[in-house]
């Protein structure tokens, strides 16, 4: 089967994909891409987090994502994105700037999950990447 390096957030979709991807006899190496962290790293800004349960990429992702990995035993790697998240930001930002409507999810497809992300993926010889993102529940015949 396949290598596959799979970007966990330390969510359900993320998680749920990791177990799939075993089931279906994949090798998988998970990675946390932090973006952010807690406002009590006295951190401020675009890197800032305030709480946990309403935004994504802190610590405590991280940690909850790292469990799930050891759990499957599967690899597992936290990689630092919070200098290239802020581009991202600032990207965001100066459209609002220039009276435009940014779209800060297609900038971060490219230049993170489909940029830092298949770098990293490509130094571990993968031979793919995947995310949970956008997954949905597809009810089967039975309707489970």
């Amino acid at each position: 089967m396949a290598r596959v390096v799979l970007a966990m957030s330390g969510g359900v979709d993320s998680s749920a994909s990791a177990v799939l991807l075993r089931r279906q006899g994949h090798e998988v190496i998970g990675l946390f891409m932090r973006t952010g962290v807690q406002h009590s790293s006295g951190e401020k800004g675009a890197s800032a987090r305030a709480d946990h349960k309403k935004g994504c990429c802190s610590v405590q992702d991280a940690w909850d994502a790292r469990r799930v990995a050891d759990r499957l035993g599967i690899p597992f790697y936290a990689l630092d994105f919070r200098a290239e998240f802020d581009r991202i930001i600032d990207y965001f930002a100066d459209e609002y700037v220039r009276g435009r409507t940014p779209n800060p999810c297609v900038v971060c497809n490219t230049w993170l999950k489909f940029g830092q992300l298949w770098e990293f993926a490509r130094q571990l010889e993968a031979d793919y990447i995947a995310t949970g993102h956008y997954a949905r529940i597809i009810p089967g015949p039975q309707g489970a």
